[in-house]
């Protein structure tokens, strides 16, 4: 190995720290010094390799294309660094079991079942982040996440959870006895949609509705999500799986059906050897999953 083609380690772990941040701000404030410091830092890697690894025009910095191939590399060496250290010290194995999940299949599917989990690993500490956002998984941060989609997920290793379709639901006391032939009908009605997310516009346009929504469109936090549209405060596109109590019960009547044959729930993970508390997790998201009837037992 050649170390002295090597730029120096601080100037690299600031560009690192930059291109995962996006700003010198909070660039440095990951690193715990000053945005001054970071700048400084960038343009003493420039320096050293002699290539524009930022570009500058505009407002913002922004990578150059040297700047995103190193930037990539830069992201997979860190981690596997960061990895090796905690495996050497046991930290990767002590720190909190990080799940990803959106908020809707959080309330919906994952909390009602994590008692059980907690009874056969009282040990293992967890730490649930209910966002709409991908996150990224690194080996400091998220473990594991529940991606709905019809996959793959570039990068990463993934395997069915649960299959459901996605569908349109709305309170029998929202719709009463309206004549809803086409999507185009439900316009008329006010809508509800899961913070951060665009579900509902998004399957309008597919089905070729324009105009958006005539009475109005509510974000809410994805564990309320279910509880207005069964108060018939708007309709909700939502996965079947979800509610399919309700349906059986009438609270929720079933307005259309998604037919995406390959979408649902997948468990997603890093390529690379599980620290155990990931092996243990996942070991019982499949026990959980097998115990329904597989990962298209939600189907219909």
């Amino acid at each position: 190995m050649d170390w002295r083609s090597l730029p120096p380690l601080s100037a690299l772990r600031a560009f690192a720290a930059f291109a995962e941040a996006g700003n010198v701000v909070d660039a440095g404030v990951a690193l715990g010094v000053s945005h001054a410091a970071i700048s400084q830092q960038l343009r003493t890697l420039e320096t050293h390799l002699d290539v524009a690894l930022l570009d500058r025009t505009g407002r913002a910095l922004r990578l150059t294309a040297a700047g995103d191939q190193l930037a990539n590399a830069l992201r997979a060496g860190f981690a596997a660094m960061i990895q090796a250290a905690q495996e050497a010290t046991g930290a990767r194995d002590a720190r909190a079991l990080q799940i990803s999940a959106t908020p809707t299949f959080a309330a919906s599917w994952l909390m009602p079942r994590l008692p059980r989990f907690r009874a056969l690993h009282p040990d293992i500490d967890l730490m649930l982040n209910p966002t709409p956002q991908i996150v990224t998984l690194s080996a400091d941060g998220i473990d594991v996440a529940i991606r709905y989609g019809a996959g793959p997920f570039a990068g990463l290793e993934a395997e069915p959870l649960l299959q459901s379709p996605m569908v349109v639901v709305a309170a029998p006391s929202l719709v009463g006895d309206a004549p809803i032939t086409s999507p185009e009908d439900l316009r008329a009605f006010p809508w509800l949609e899961e913070f951060g997310t665009t579900e509902s516009s998004n399957w309008l346009r597919r089905q070729g509705v324009g105009g958006g929504i005539a009475k109005g469109l509510m974000q809410v936090p994805g564990n309320l999500l279910l509880d207005g549209a069964r108060d018939g405060q708007g309709i909700a596109v939502t996965i079947r799986a979800f509610v399919e109590p309700d349906l059986q019960a009438g609270r929720l009547k079933l307005l259309f059906t998604e037919d995406r044959p390959d979408a649902g729930y997948h468990i997603v993970t890093r390529s690379g050897v599980p620290r155990q508390a990931l092996r243990d997790f996942l070991r019982w998201l499949r026990r959980e999953r097998d115990a329904d009837g597989g990962a298209d037992a939600a189907r219909a």
